[in-house]
């Protein structure tokens, strides 16, 4: 049996799915429709939205496998195109995460990032070396995770940065003290 590749991705992975789903399990319903700090999100969008930033990974999967095998320069322009519509971005961004949160609400978010981690971790275990050392520009106004060139083995690793550094905004009870 082959070996998976990138064992501490795999153990990320879980650790935010478990947390998560510990997240919802101590929340209140007020605890939900709390504002977190430092968003205009209650704290069951941003919940939807740190969920949303793994789904976001599945389809980053496939333009970084494309842009990797093209020359830099396209993924760079591509890049400085979308950094120009941080502003639209940022729009849907956050309207996105309200309507998103009421379809995938406290109830179903838990099971969706379920399956979107099992996805993934199906991806990175078909994702070969070479695989994870191609990479692509990215639109760094749009996140602060992202950096200006991310490879595929980056990407696998950005949900959780994403995960976290919105975990820390979140006003939840279970987390005071």
């Amino acid at each position: 049996m082959a070996k998976l590749p990138r064992p501490e991705i795999r153990t990320e992975l879980e650790r935010v799915r478990a947390d998560l789903h510990q997240l919802l399990d101590s929340a209140t319903p007020a605890d939900l429709e709390r504002r977190s700090d430092g968003t205009r999100w209650t704290n069951e969008q941003l919940l939807f939205h740190m969920v949303f930033g793994y789904m976001v990974v599945q389809r980053l999967l496939f333009l970084v496998r494309l842009f990797g095998w093209l020359p830099p320069g396209v993924s760079r322009g591509y890049a400085r195109l979308l950094d120009a519509g941080t502003r639209p971005f940022d729009w849907i961004n956050y309207r996105g995460s309200c309507a998103a949160a009421r379809v995938y609400n406290r109830r179903r978010m838990g099971a969706k990032l379920d399956r979107v981690i099992a996805s993934l971790r199906c991806s990175l275990a078909a994702a070969t070396e070479a695989d994870l050392a191609r990479g692509m520009y990215f639109p760094t106004r749009w996140d602060p995770c992202f950096t200006e060139y991310m490879t595929l083995e980056e990407v696998f690793r950005y949900p959780a940065k994403h995960y976290d550094f919105h975990r820390k905004q979140l006003t939840l009870s279970s987390l005071r003290g």
